[in-house]
């Protein structure tokens, strides 16, 4: 059997990536370009896509570090291989909640500077003045053209999302640090900012309106995160591992990489992206999870949620955008669209000009967003959704529906009773992040037929189990609604794995509004009860 390779998990810089051996998917061919055809540049990807060793490759190249680069694209690229003077700023991995820990911390990084350059610091937190006079004076020490590479810059924009004042605040001083970039551009060398959203070029940049942005040019869909065709051609040994591990073939472990992980399309003619951090975490262990929010779920989804009346159906079937929809500025925003897409729990699914699609990238992604907003919907205590999806799923494995609907029934009971949140478009959500997270199931929701759509469609291995809520109806209306729109029929030709016909059930179930939970239930046969 091939040697494995050594992934990166953790690591996120260029020099310790080579220097331990660990794999790299070489986009240094990207770098070459970018820094030959522009000076200043902006890009946007999602957390853990990638940006990070980005800007690290970017810092090792101008520090004119020729051997972390052998066998890489840019060796035949590159002739010259000059070091410049690198200044490298990263906000990831802090927290700023308040004015002052943005000051403590921009204090440090340019006065560790002003030591290297031996610059005395007369500015106090006028940071523009400051990083003005040390980049000058490298410039004139080095007599070469200064270097600037700035990560996560809205770091502090996004940890103030729910303090529209706060966030004004510490969006100003940020601005402050940016401010000379523009003028000086006669002796800085190259700049390139990273970030996950899109704030307005005239509230963060400010005179910087010279940038570049990429983050939605084709020709550089694919610097950050693995294609498919990186994927298929240089890890076939390691897609073997993760299959033998998981008792699939390697067709079947491909398939199931795809669907967990990859989908994403950050422009109109983007080749299909995996996650990065997922995919090498996925290979690396041998294992299929939700490795993308098992670092935990981030404050942005937490607060979008908290905000806005978000409907994931929408999301997991796609729907019609326009680019001004969800490429614009995260600040003046009336909907999630922008930060969703931006932060990556959204991509372009389909592109027909003037139209976007957008939807859920992949299954993970799916399942750990609503995994997130099932709290808001049902009971904020994690572990007792948890326990109830799990009894549910092995009810429906085991094909015990009346259990099923018992245990569906009495976790519906325990939910706080908010009356801003009992209304049917509530429940239909509520319902649908029960069947969706009923893992490893296929599961579908409001699916289509030629007449109209169900409430909710579970599918396992053996079985389909049609479901249609009546709030305040009875489970004859119900029953007879699966039967009149003939929801059971695009099912009547699926098969299990052994090639046998599905077990089709029909269910009507009533829904009690005053007790907030299910009321009677019936079930039956296609065409019978």
């Amino acid at each position: 059997m091939a040697e494995l390779k050594l992934f990166p998990i953790g690591i996120q810089d260029f020099e310790r990536l080579r220097k331990d051996g660990c794999y790299y998917v070489d986009k240094t061919d990207l770098v070459y370009k970018m820094t030959h055809t522009n000076n200043y540049y902006f890009l946007s990807r999602p957390r853990r896509f990638g940006k990070s060793l980005l800007i690290s490759t970017l810092r090792d190249y101008f520090l004119g570090k020729k051997e972390l680069f052998e066998g890489l694209a840019i060796e035949k690229l590159e002739k010259e291989w000059k070091k410049y003077p690198v200044f490298h700023l990263s906000f990831a991995g802090n927290k700023f909640t308040d004015l002052k820990s943005l000051q403590i911390y921009m204090n440090f990084k340019l006065s560790e500077l002003e030591k290297i350059y031996k610059v005395t610091n007369t500015n106090e937190y006028e940071w523009g003045p400051r990083f003005e006079k040390i980049l000058m004076t490298a410039y004139e020490q080095t007599g070469t053209e200064p270097v600037v590479l700035v990560d996560e810059y809205d770091a502090p924009l996004l940890d103030t999302m729910d303090n529209p004042e706060l966030q004004l605040i510490l969006k100003q001083e940020v601005r402050k640090l940016f401010s000379p970039l523009k003028d000086m551009g006669g002796i800085l060398r190259f700049v390139f900012l990273t970030g996950i959203s899109k704030f307005s070029q005239l509230s963060i940049f400010s005179e910087l309106n010279n940038l570049n942005v990429i983050t939605m040019d084709n020709e550089y869909a694919s610097i950050c995160g693995i294609t498919k065709e990186e994927l298929f051609e240089q890890m076939k040994p390691e897609i073997q591992a993760l299959a033998d591990n998981n008792n699939m073939t390697y067709d079947e472990a491909c398939a199931a990489l795809t669907q967990k992980y990859d989908g994403y399309h950050f422009t109109e003619k983007s080749p299909d992206i995996f996650n990065p951090f997922s995919l090498i975490n996925a290979l690396s262990k041998k294992e299929l999870k939700n490795f993308w929010f098992a670092t935990g779920t981030p404050t942005i989804l937490t607060r979008l949620i908290k905000k806005y009346n978000m409907d994931p159906e929408s999301f997991d079937k796609g729907f019609p955008a326009t680019l001004e929809m969800f490429d614009s500025p995260t600040e003046t925003a009336t909907d999630p669209v922008p930060m969703l897409y931006q932060s990556g729990y959204l991509t372009i699914k389909k592109y027909d000009s003037p139209e976007y699609v957008l939807g859920f990238p992949n299954d993970e992604v799916r399942d750990g967003f609503c995994k997130a907003l099932l709290p808001y919907y049902a009971t904020e205590l994690v572990s007792q959704n948890d326990i109830f999806i799990m009894k549910l799923g092995r009810a429906f494995r085991e094909a015990r529906l009346e259990d099923a609907l018992k245990e569906m029934k009495a976790f519906l009971s325990s939910i706080p009773y908010n009356a801003e949140k009992q209304n049917e478009n509530h429940y239909k959500t509520l319902f649908y992040l029960i069947a969706r997270l009923c893992t490893p199931y296929v599961v579908k929701t409001e699916e289509c037929s030629a007449a109209g759509r169900s409430d909710m469609v579970v599918e396992t291995e053996n079985a389909v189990y049609v479901f249609e809520f009546k709030l305040d109806g009875t489970v004859e209306e119900a029953l007879a609604q699966i039967d009149s729109k003939g929801y059971l029929i695009p099912y009547s030709v699926t098969k299990d794995k052994n090639g046998n016909d599905k077990k089709l059930v029909k269910i009507g179930v009533s829904f009690d509004s005053e007790k907030r939970t299910l009321g009677e239930w019936k079930y039956g046969g296609m065409g019978a009860v």
